[in-house]
């Protein structure tokens, strides 16, 4: 099969519309191995395919395309980064975004090698032409190239060749592109800056991280939305926290915090500085930024009594990810009955909001009861029950009432909420006095889909690995959980047939 290709191959080459012969290859190679194809990579000669791209002839230039995806795989990144230099730039200023793209994907394979990667170091020409594709209008092309820039800085010499060049200017210039090709930039910058505290100083060395935060904190609403987004992917790092504290960037968003009060157009920006803080708490140490930037909780708490579903949402969202661990919870308890009101609102969303807001609601629920065994303590275990009892009247039956809904994302985010506080003793009395409920718990007719089946077994298993579930639930239970573990999520009991004599 590969010699037939290479065979179509050189008759492609022979002919100036050959049509036909390039249908007939595109067929003949989807049957050929890519271990034959690297067998015979010595002899491909792709210059006639690169040749035929130049033409302006949509079938041919779609064809040449699959083809060609086909073939570059079955070349070493090295081999194409030094005899393809010229056909790779072609293929980056081509008008055809489809020619872009698989350009693009080729050279995603040689910044991957370490040994190809300086052959395109070395070529100012291609690098310019990479940067020059952030800029595109189609956005697969404009992520290629930011995806492949990314991997050239992860090196000190691929840092220098981006930002101690020509190719610097280049960048700001298809910054004035226009507004989102400006963003895309700050993307780059960001994933760049993100990966090692050298590479943020060669960052803000440039200018372009001084030049985000400004537009950050300046007057434009949307575009604050928008910075904020990316700012944050900054302060997952360690040295970003760091840099972003010393610049007194967090210091600035909080006081933007607090004068949103006063500003109508809050709305745009607010969630995302919320997000931010959150994110940041979670990462550093909840306590310690809750007290330093104390209008970031009174947001939060705010928010949940707002009448906008989109901030109640974040609200809720914020409250999940900061009670995700101990120090977060026990900062949420010292606001005392003010937390008890919040556990009350998330439990009327979490029954009569929106289905989409009723999982968020389920989530964050789910996030602050959730207490691994070896951190429970019995000022912890009686925190959590207050806070149960918080939810609702009875959150037993709401949770139940709204595990029987049938939306499955309802039915799994209430079976999470369940599994999350079935290792808490308190939590298994409810469950076991709870009329009905074992036997909930033990029917899987009650699953019909993957997803759902899935989280029933989770919270089987957390059930039937609690050191106090035997004594709660009584052996007999505890036994019939551990055969439901073992039998796996989808388990399916055999229907008995009797053979009755004289039966047709």
């Amino acid at each position: 099969m590969a010699a037939q290709a290479l065979s179509l191959l050189r008759e492609v080459s022979r002919l100036e519309a050959p049509l036909e012969e390039l249908r007939a290859l595109q067929s003949v190679l989807q049957s050929v191995p890519l271990s034959e194809l690297r067998e015979q990579a010595a002899e491909l000669r792709l210059g006639p395919l690169f040749s035929l791209l130049n033409e302006n002839h949509r079938e041919q230039t779609t064809l040449c395309v699959s083809i060609l995806e086909r073939l570059l795989q079955a070349l070493e990144p090295v081999h194409m980064a030094r005899n393809l230099r010229v056909d790779l730039q072609r293929g980056l200023t081509h008008p055809n975004d489809s020619v872009k793209i698989l350009t693009l994907s080729q050279v995603g394979r040689i910044v991957e090698n370490s040994d190809a990667v300086t052959e395109i170091l070395n070529n100012a020409e291609l690098l310019k032409q990479i940067v020059y594709c952030i800029g595109g209008e189609n956005l697969s092309v404009a992520k290629a190239a930011i995806k492949s820039l990314s991997r050239i800085s992860l090196t000190q010499a691929g840092l220098e060749a981006l930002f101690e060049s020509n190719l610097l200017d280049d960048l700001k210039s298809v910054m004035e592109t226009n507004d989102i090709v400006r963003y895309r930039v700050y993307e780059l910058i960001v994933e760049i800056s993100s990966v090692s505290p050298e590479s943020l100083n060669y960052c803000t060395t440039s200018g372009l991280v001084t030049q985000l935060l400004r537009e950050l904190t300046g007057e434009d609403v949307l575009v604050r939305a928008t910075c904020i987004e990316m700012v944050t992917s900054l302060a997952y790092t360690h040295h970003g926290r760091q840099y972003l504290a010393q610049e007194g960037v967090i210091d600035q968003i909080s006081n933007i915090i607090v004068g949103a009060d006063s500003d109508p157009f809050s709305s745009f920006y607010l969630p995302g500085f919320v997000k931010f803080f959150g994110n940041l708490a979670i990462m550093d140490s909840p306590q310690q930024i809750c007290e330093r930037y104390p209008v970031f909780v009174e947001k939060v708490f705010e928010m949940t009594e707002s009448q906008d579903p989109t901030m109640i949402g974040v609200a809720v969202d914020t409250i999940g990810i900061l009670g995700s661990n101990v120090e977060g919870k026990q900062v949420l308890q010292k606001t005392g009955t003010r937390f008890e009101r919040l556990l009350m609102r998330i439990g009327y969303q979490a029954k009569n909001a929106s289905t989409e807001l009723k999982v968020r609601c389920l989530d964050a629920i789910s996030s602050l009861f959730y207490l691994p065994a070896e951190q429970q303590t019995d000022d912890l275990l009686r925190m959590t029950e207050s806070w149960f009892s918080s939810l609702s009247r009875d959150p037993m039956e709401l949770f139940r009432g709204i595990s029987t809904q049938p939306f499955f994302e309802l039915h799994c985010a209430a079976l999470k909420v369940f599994t999350a506080i079935a290792n808490q003793p308190w939590a298994q009395k409810l469950m076991f006095n709870s009329p009905g409920f074992v036997e909930y718990v033990m029917d899987r007719s009650v699953e019909r889909d993957r997803a759902s089946k899935d989280a029933k077994y989770e919270l089987v298993k957390a059930l039937a690995n609690s050191k106090t579930i035997a004594e709660i639930f009584g052996n007999p239970n505890y036994l019939r959980l551990r055969t439901y573990l073992s039998e796996g999520p989808y388990y399916v009991k055999p229907i008995s047939t009797t053979a009755v004599e004289g039966a047709e």
